[in-house]
């Protein structure tokens, strides 16, 4: 039986957190061997809003590192660089002649961000477009994506509906969102009512990062927000929310369910053990993250070739899928 194809992909922002890794990179590496996934570190989204070059190649190969480290595996998956793969920017273009400037304005992130910026770039309100390519240019069935993301792959859907009914052809897969369950919304430490985020990760004491040193792990936890209370249960009260996010994280974690990850604090004395005991796991499951991803860093040839591997990987299915759509377009193919 044929696997299910899955594309993911993830900005190179810097600030990677212990929310990016148990809301997504750890469901990707659990599910290696049961789907076809391809990884993209979508280095061309980056590009909306402005960067500094150097920063952005650093965070672009530093995230490549962490998504390595952290266990994704080159002869299992494929993982590449966005830009390195040139049907996204090419093919892009093919699906924004066929794409309702009505669709983009409606999308509620553009609007957001467009609201409170003097200037928008051309880049902010086309991107999902760019998305849509992302996804169907490899035929991907799922699409895992947080709640914020939904939306661009419902306009992946109908970019790819539009491009089949007007060429009259059943040519691209419709993906389907996925929202993953356990792990996908890890709140911020010093708010448990905000979801960690990277813009955030800069405060410190919001986030930990996956590169974190272990004494910053802890930290980080001891000073996380809780109530005034003792009861160290998971519970539907919003008073409980930093409870609530401690044991949330402790389960992501160690994959127990709900009840034993009560019993296991029911001798707790208090939060203050709460915490130190999430860091203590915490701090156990990044730790060989840190030394993989430091060896890799050490090693820029190794890196390199295991970008190109799947850079390679990801061209051989993308660029026929555009070299196709150009041909239905009525473009002259070379020879």
């Amino acid at each position: 039986m044929t696997k299910k194809r899955v594309f993911s992909g993830i900005q190179p922002t810097g600030n990677v957190h212990l929310g990016n890794y148990l809301g997504a990179f750890k469901n990707w590496v659990a599910r290696q061997d049961q789907k076809e996934n391809y990884f993209c570190i979508v280095d061309l989204h980056s590009l909306t809003v402005p960067q500094t070059p150097a920063q952005l190649r650093q965070e672009t190969l530093s995230l490549a590192g962490i998504l390595l480290a952290s266990g994704l595996d080159p002869d299992k998956c494929t993982l590449f660089i966005q830009s390195h793969v040139t049907a996204h920017a090419e093919g892009c273009w093919l699906l924004n002649c066929i794409t309702p400037l009505g669709w983009l304005q409606r999308m509620t992130q553009f609007k957001d961000k467009a609201a409170r910026q003097e200037s928008v770039l051309t880049g902010l309100l086309d991107y999902p477009v760019l998305m849509a390519g992302d996804i169907i240019f490899y035929d991907a069935h799922e699409v895992p994506v947080g709640d914020d993301q939904k939306q661009h792959v419902e306009l992946a859907r109908d970019i790819a509906q539009r491009f089949n009914a007007q060429y009259e052809v059943d040519f691209f897969v419709i993906p389907e969102p996925v929202i993953p369950e356990a792990g996908a919304r890890v709140m911020g430490l010093d708010n448990p009512l905000v979801k960690m985020s990277k813009s955030l990760a800069v405060v410190r004491g919001h986030a930990v990062r996956i590169l974190d040193e272990p004494d910053e792990i802890m930290r980080s936890f001891k000073r996380a927000v809780t109530d005034s209370g003792r009861e160290i249960r998971f519970s539907d009260d919003p008073e409980k929310a930093g409870v609530n996010n401690l044991l949330g994280i402790y389960q992501a974690i160690t994959g127990q369910s709900r009840d034993v990850v009560e019993a296991a604090f029911a001798d707790a004395r208090g939060y203050g053990d709460l915490k130190v005991r999430v860091a203590e796991v915490t701090i156990e499951a990044l730790a060989p993250i840190r030394k993989r991803y430091e060896e890799l860093m050490a090693d820029p040839a190794e890196l390199g070739r295991l970008l190109a591997k799947g850079a390679e990987q990801a061209t051989a299915v993308a660029q026929p899928k555009v070299d196709q759509m150009k041909h239905m377009m009525g473009l002259v193919l070379p020879q």
